[in-house]
């Protein structure tokens, strides 16, 4: 019997690269997840050309320009975009919106993130920067679960990169994103395969 697959929805709001990760790990056959659907809030995002390209559903939803909280209805029509793509598993990949009304309530243990840190250093926006500026030797990605923190919800799995002498804030963001494709792909598929089990602060990973 075939097992079935994971109906991911992506949130994106720019160039839509873990987008387009993810939508080609998932054309794979023996991967057991599928991209039902991009929703962002940017009319702009080149992220709705890879959907085009791919034929994903696209959705903009429009919502204030101020960057930041995202607005209750524009939450409430995401679920309800998502209720109409039947999916069980929403992603944000690079989507810059703060969740913490309606969509964390109705998925809750159901969002993940992909960060450009290795959490819980360097929170928020310009992570490489400030890894850069600290004067790190080592920096990385992490993908965790959305709560109503920021940047601060269960930790689902961490890629490290090291942070060379001559790199600037452009160079060391490409080494971070060519890990952050392989290790959101991964979580993606573990959590398919319903392989992740949330105990307090931690994700355990079983089998």
């Amino acid at each position: 019997m075939t097992q079935k697959r994971c109906n991911v929805a992506v949130l994106a709001s720019g160039t839509g690269s873990n987008f387009q990760a993810i939508v080609e790990a998932c054309r794979r056959d023996d991967y057991p997840a599928r991209v039902v659907c991009l929703v962002t809030d940017n009319p702009d995002a080149e992220a709705l050309d890879i959907a085009r390209r791919f034929e994903v559903a696209a959705h903009v939803v429009h919502a204030a320009p101020k960057k930041a909280g995202l607005p209750e209805p524009a939450e409430t029509k995401i679920v309800s975009l998502c209720a109409d793509h039947s999916v069980d598993l929403v992603a944000l990949a690079g989507f810059m919106r703060i969740l913490s009304g309606p969509l964390l309530s109705g998925f809750e243990g159901r969002i993940m993130n992909i960060h450009p840190s290795l959490l819980p250093s360097f929170k928020g926006l310009h992570a490489a920067k400030q890894a850069l500026d600290y004067g790190a030797k080592v920096t990385g990605c992490t993908v965790h679960f959305v709560d109503r923190t920021v940047d601060g919800g269960a930790i689902i799995l961490q890629a490290c990169v090291e942070v060379a002498d001559g790199d600037d804030e452009e160079s060391l963001l490409q080494k971070i994103h060519e890990q952050e494709y392989r290790t959101y792909v991964r979580a993606i598929e573990l959590y398919a395969l319903d392989r992740l089990r949330i105990q307090g602060r931690r994700v355990m990973i079983a089998g």
